[in-house]
């Protein structure tokens, strides 16, 4: 792993946070930090103190890359409303780096092909690259991106890096359950703890 610029790391994460969305924030982290990237992500905080759109432009400001997952954006059911944390979140970002010319790195991703041009027709002709909801390619999307945006200069195939993944889920899931995790805890576990597993793990490997 070839990494590049590393003053700046930091990768601000902008996604849903439920149950069904963890299938894919967990490979997400893991391919970040496998990359040698640091993943900030407002549920990192536990302060309920702190104003959680404070928090959030806190982390776009320190972040010099950002990824914006769009894909729960649409409603399911009938009377349901439209998600729209994940859009405003992308426009401060956005905001942010037009107005004070910044040179920050984007991905922006959807669960289906195209669907963001029916909620934010504005994206046209940006490029928006689509995981099809599936964890796997959630890996090949960000391995991707970092090679395209050349902060890495050569990485790992996506196949090798979701191999690890799940060679980490594995003992990951030993490991906790060994010290007295049941499931439900590792699924609820906070997302800074999981991303030290995720980092403890890559060192001693």
């Amino acid at each position: 792993m070839d990494q590049g610029d590393t003053h700046n790391n930091q990768v601000f994460i902008n996604c849903p946070f439920d149950n069904e969305y963890r299938e894919l924030l967990r490979p997400l982290l893991f391919t970040l930090c496998y990359l040698g990237f640091t993943p900030r992500i407002a549920s990192e905080f536990l302060n309920s103190a702190d104003n959680r759109i404070d928090k959030i432009c806190k982390l776009i400001k320190l972040s010099n890359y950002s990824i914006h997952d769009l894909s729960r954006c649409t409603s399911s059911t009938a009377n349901e409303y439209f998600r729209m944390n994940m859009p405003f979140e992308l426009g401060i970002d956005y905001g942010n780096s037009y107005f004070n010319k910044s040179e920050k790195k984007m991905l922006i991703l959807e669960g289906r092909r195209y669907d963001f041009q029916k909620a934010i027709s504005d994206l046209s002709g940006v490029d928006v690259k689509c995981h099809n909801n599936e964890p796997e390619d959630v890996v090949k999307c960000i391995r991707n991106w970092t090679v395209e945006i050349n902060s890495l200069k050569a990485a790992d195939s996506p196949t090798q890096i979701w191999y690890r993944f799940t060679d980490f889920t594995s003992d990951f899931f030993d490991d906790r359950k060994a010290n007295g995790f049941i499931d439900k805890d590792l699924n609820d576990m906070p997302t800074p703890e999981y991303i030290y597993a995720i980092t403890n793990w890559l060192k001693n490997k």
